[in-house]
C-alpha cells in the first residue's frame, strides 16, 4: 500500500513537472495533471490539499532530484582524481553531458518558471526556491575554495564569486536553451567556464617548490657560473 501510494505521488509530480515546464504553473490545471497522469481527483487530493501545496512539493521534489544527481557526479569525480581542480572540471563535464542529452533534453529550469510566476505562490515557496539556489551555490563554494587553497589564481577571485558565476551561467543557459530550442546551449557555456578555470588556475600549486630553469632559459653569465 505504501509503495503504491508513493508511486502515485511520483506520477502526479512527474506529470505536473512536464506540464508546468511547458505551460507555466498558472497555465497548468489540476485536471490537466490528472489527465496526463491517468488518475482521479480522489487520488490527487489524497496526496495534496490543493494546487498551492502541489507547488511547494513540486519544487522540493525537483530540487532533491537535482541535488542527488550532483552528488553522484561529485562522487564520481572524487573517485577519479584527488586534485580539486581536476575534480571540478570532471564534475562540470558530467553535468554538460547530462544537460545536453538529445534523447532526454532538458525542458528548461523549474526555478526560473517559479521565479517568473512568483506572485502565484506564497512566500514559503519563493523562500524554498531561494534556499535551493543558495544550497547549489554553497556546494560550488566548497569545491572552488578547495581549488583556491591548492592553486594561486591568475587574478584575485573568491570561491563565492566563481560559484555565483557558474550558477548564473547554468540558469541563464537553460533559459536560452529553451528560447533557442538548442539542447547544447547550456553545455557550451559551461565548457567556456571550464576553459576560464583552466586559464585562471594555470600556475603552480601553492607551496610547490619552483622548478629549475631549463638550460636554454639561462643567461650566458649563469651558464658560465
Amino acid at each position: 500500500m505504501t509503495r503504491n501510494a508513493e508511486q502515485t505521488r511520483k506520477r502526479i509530480l512527474k506529470a505536473a513537472e512536464t506540464l508546468v515546464m511547458s505551460n507555466g504553473f498558472a497555465g497548468t490545471s489540476i485536471d490537466q495533471i490528472l489527465k496526463s497522469a491517468g488518475l482521479t481527483k480522489g487520488a490527487f487530493f489524497h496526496h495534496f490539499k490543493g494546487k498551492a501545496e502541489l507547488a511547494r512539493e513540486l519544487v522540493d521534489w525537483h530540487a532533491r532530484q537535482d541535488l542527488a544527481t550532483f552528488e553522484v557526479y561529485a562522487a564520481e569525480a572524487e573517485a577519479e582524481s584527488d586534485d580539486p581542480l581536476e575534480q571540478t572540471l570532471l564534475f562540470l563535464e558530467a553535468f554538460e553531458k547530462y544537460v545536453s542529452n538529445s534523447d532526454d533534453p532538458s525542458p528548461g529550469c523549474m526555478y526560473a518558471v517559479y521565479t517568473y510566476e512568483s506572485m502565484q505562490f506564497d512566500p514559503s515557496v519563493r523562500d524554498l526556491i531561494a534556499d535551493t539556489l543558495r544550497q547549489w551555490t554553497s556546494i560550488y563554494v566548497g569545491k572552488f575554495q578547495e581549488v583556491i587553497d591548492r592553486y594561486e589564481p591568475a587574478t584575485p577571485v573568491t570561491a563565492r564569486q566563481l560559484a555565483e558565476m557558474i550558477v548564473a551561467i547554468i540558469e541563464g543557459g537553460l533559459v536560452l536553451q529553451r528560447a533557442y530550442d538548442d539542447v547544447r546551449m547550456t553545455s557550451r557555456q559551461s565548457e567556456q567556464f571550464r576553459n576560464y578555470l583552466r586559464l585562471l588556475f594555470a600556475g603552480p600549486r601553492r607551496g610547490a617548490a619552483p622548478s629549475a630553469p631549463r638550460a636554454d632559459e639561462l643567461s650566458p653569465a649563469a651558464v658560465a657560473q
